[in-house]
């Protein structure tokens, strides 16, 4: 593999040290010719911009780095196109969190109805980005998607036809605390986790040829289920350990009772973020602070660095991935995309023959894939018919007149000013 142009979309997010400091760390394996960090907020971009170049430096990275607000340069012959935006930035996030409160549901920024809002502002964006690139970058680029929702962009980007593979942080989150717990080093597990994006299951986490899950869930239960904030007895009966978010799901009224009363996520971040923003800030900082680690994604860097290096070098290894589930998991459509254990390699991800789910499983995942396509449609179309349907399919959700109200509420966050671009007409 010759080297790379990386170009970064989205890069004045504060996860993009981290990032940084992995691509460096693995050079030898991934050679990187040229990192290209573009953002359209130019104080962010410049502070972060200007840490990478430090964290670059004592790294002793041999090749060239860009800090740049034009796309069309960032993409220009970019081998891998890594795409990690927050439309509307915490301000947006916070609306999502907040305005589904008001109806009565769950506010959570990739989850119900706040996941619904993100997906309808975001899709676009990203489809925009992907089709500059598919006309910039160079033959046979690579999009890694790190944009939530994640399962519903990846979709909307292999509808348009792109060279597109989704990423979460969730199935190496679980990799390595699986590893601590067992006292081994994080690359001797293999979760076998399957789903949704923040619809998953681990069903087994393989170590040296043996499935390790049972006995870690005999010796670490409680710790595991107090991590996840749901109750050990649920992970007991249903063989499995569910994702954080499916907490979302199994507590729903206590996690609303909860939001109703407590702080929204959003407010903490944008807390964190500006504490973040000013130590990058500090020009004797040239490594990643520990704070970095309050900020959520821990180990995307590692996961999104693993999959570019796999892509490009076609290892054929295997990695937890968002693709299209093809028959991987039966009772599920070949088009929807599915998270799921996969090998990867120059032609793109091939997933594994998987096990049916379970009905209990199953039931909520065909649930959810339903919404995923409807959301993933009325992002493109805009029609205000199908962006009530797409409620009315999900779960926490599912009622016409609520549906209704979420749609006006959401649109008139809109008009108010919160980037929120809901269909019109979508409540009547």
């Amino acid at each position: 593999m010759s080297g790379l142009k990386v170009a970064v979309i989205g890069a004045g997010s504060t996860y993009t040290p981290e990032l940084v400091s992995t691509i460096s760390a693995a050079e030898e394996g991934l050679r990187v010719r040229e990192l290209v960090l573009h953002d359209i907020d130019a104080e962010r971009r410049d502070v972060v911009g200007a840490l990478a170049a430090r964290m670059l430096s004592r790294q002793g990275f041999e090749g060239s780095l860009e800090l740049t607000s034009d796309l069309d340069l960032a993409l220009r012959d970019a081998d891998a196109v890594l795409i990690q935006i927050r439309v509307g930035g915490q301000a947006a996030r916070l609306s999502d969190e907040t305005v589904p409160l008001r109806c009565g549901c769950i506010g959570q920024e990739t989850t119900g109805a706040g996941g619904f809002a993100k997906a309808m502002r975001t899709v676009p964006v990203v489809l925009e980005i992907a089709e500059r690139a598919r006309r910039l970058s160079a033959p046979g680029a690579w999009i890694v998607d790190f944009t939530n929702p994640v399962g519903i962009v990846t979709r909307a980007l292999l509808d348009a036809g792109h060279r597109a593979v989704g990423l979460c942080n969730v199935a190496i989150g679980f990799q390595r605390e699986f590893a601590r717990l067992l006292g081994v080093p994080g690359n001797r597990i293999a979760v076998d986790q399957v789903g949704l994006n923040h619809l998953t299951w681990v069903r087994s986490a393989w170590l040296d040829g043996q499935d390790a899950l049972p006995p870690l869930l005999d010796s670490h239960l409680d710790e595991i289920a107090e991590g996840l904030e749901l109750r050990p007895e649920l992970i007991t009966e249903l063989g499995a350990v569910p994702s954080y978010y499916l907490h979302y799901f199994y507590d729903h009224d206590e996690v609303l009772e909860e939001q109703l009363a407590g702080t929204p996520r959003a407010q903490v971040v944008a807390e964190i973020e500006r504490d973040l923003l000013e130590l990058y800030r500090d020009p004797e900082l040239d490594e990643k602070p520990t704070r970095l680690e309050e900020r959520g994604g821990a180990f995307y860097s590692e996961a999104a660095t693993a999959l570019v290096r796999s892509l490009f070098d076609d290892t054929g290894d295997t990695q937890v991935i968002d693709t299209r589930n093809g028959a991987t998991l039966p009772g599920l459509a070949p088009d929807d995309v599915v998270e799921v254990p996969a090998r990867i390699g120059a032609d793109g991800p091939e997933p594994l023959e998987q096990p049916e789910l379970a009905p209990e499983l199953l039931g909520l995942t065909r649930h959810v894939a339903s919404y995923e396509r409807l959301t993933a449609a009325a992002a493109v179309s805009r029609d205000p018919v199908e962006a009530k349907k797409a409620l009315l399919a999900h779960p926490l959700i599912g009622q016409d007149e609520l549906a209704s109200r979420l749609l006006e509420q959401l649109a008139a966050a809109e008009r108010s000013g919160i980037p929120l671009p809901v269909p019109e007409g979508a409540a009547s």
